[in-house]
């Protein structure tokens, strides 16, 4: 099981969009064992593996991958015939390339690749269902799947080459959000996201569109299978500051043990340093601690994993300290969350 978790608004917002059109998902939430009455609280977490399964059984309930909130239905098997069209392309510039052919015979949001002297930009046109729907339903779709394919994108291509793919820009067509869930794009793309652009765009410097094709039909045939949760629990092979520090924490002490001195002789740079590059990344120290740890609690209480056990193993000097930290990370006690 994944280490990470997801913030439960994507699929909040992807569940009651799809109720709006028609579909019940009652089964496939109750599949998943996610308690739909959490999915209201900002703070709530889900693991990869929960976010994976709920999608899963409903592309099978609506056969459509994007849900059936598009402007036309997207037949289940779609993203692998567009994914077997470029494995065997050279390079990631060729694959997007082809991409960008494929999806304009294909019943799926268009791909245009504008190159440029230093650097390329994808853009998607997005375009969603609104027969009879109320403008909200149409907006609220629209965010929703512009944020799916953007993501997708970014990490697709990330795994295709198996390493980082930066990004220059992302620029999404719709205003900012609440402050609450703005916050995350910058992490999510690893750069500041430019909100009100008149379409969606991701920018890449034209290095990285010459990195090698590394994947296969084999290791495709894997990625498909357990889609979405690479997408989900991947951070795109990160390489900033912030992202190295969370996988020293990951490793074993699970963000108790490691101090700020041993962190930074681990990345070799100094402690102020260390602390002036998370700054720069919007986070710290103990921001990057309390993320791990709530994660690793979300994740093992979904093992089964008694609190008693976990309060001990993540370092908590009682359990009721431990039950104080995560109804303060998720709004809910640890037996509840279970």
């Amino acid at each position: 099981m994944s280490l990470a978790t997801v913030p439960a608004d994507f699929l909040r917002r992807a569940l009651r969009l799809a109720e709006t059109a028609g579909a019940d998902l009652s089964s496939t939430l109750e599949a998943s064992g996610i308690d739909v009455a959490a999915l209201d609280d900002p703070r709530t977490r889900l693991t990869p593996e929960q976010v994976t399964a709920f999608t899963q059984a409903t592309w099978q309930l609506t056969d459509d991958e994007l849900f059936g909130i598009g402007a036309s239905p997207v037949p289940r098997g779609t993203f692998r015939l567009i994914c077997l069209s470029l494995i065997h392309r050279p390079d990631l510039g060729s694959a997007l390339e082809r991409m960008a052919d494929v999806t304009r015979a294909l019943p799926v949001p268009p791909l245009t690749l504008i190159p440029g002297e230093h650097s390329t930009r994808l853009e998607v046109r997005v375009d969603v269902r609104d027969d009879a729907f109320s403008p909200e339903f149409v907006d609220a779709a629209f965010r929703l799947v512009t944020d799916f394919e953007l993501i997708l994108l970014h990490r697709f291509a990330a795994w295709l080459v198996g390493r980082r793919v930066k990004l220059q820009a992302v620029l999404i067509p719709y205003p900012q959000p609440e402050a609450r869930f703005a916050k995350h794009y910058d992490s999510i793309f690893g750069v500041p996201v430019t909100f009100g652009a008149s379409v969606a765009t991701l920018e890449f410097d034209n290095s990285i569109l010459r990195a090698p094709i590394i994947q296969d039909e084999s290791a495709l045939a894997e990625y498909l299978r357990e889609s979405p949760n690479l997408l989900l629990s991947e951070r795109d092979y990160d390489s900033t500051a912030s992202a190295q520090v969370r996988r020293v924490l990951e490793m074993g002490a699970r963000g108790r043990t490691c101090t700020a001195d041993e962190i930074a002789e681990m990345l070799s740079i100094s402690v102020p340093h260390l602390r002036r590059l998370l700054r720069q990344e919007g986070t710290s120290l103990n921001a990057l601690r309390e993320e791990v740890l709530r994660d690793a609690a979300v994740a093992a209480l979904g093992r089964g994993e008694s609190v008693d056990e976990l309060s001990a193993r993540l370092g908590f000097s009682e359990a009721s300290a431990f039950r104080r930290a995560f109804k303060r990370w998720t709004g809910a006690t640890p037996s509840a969350y279970r």
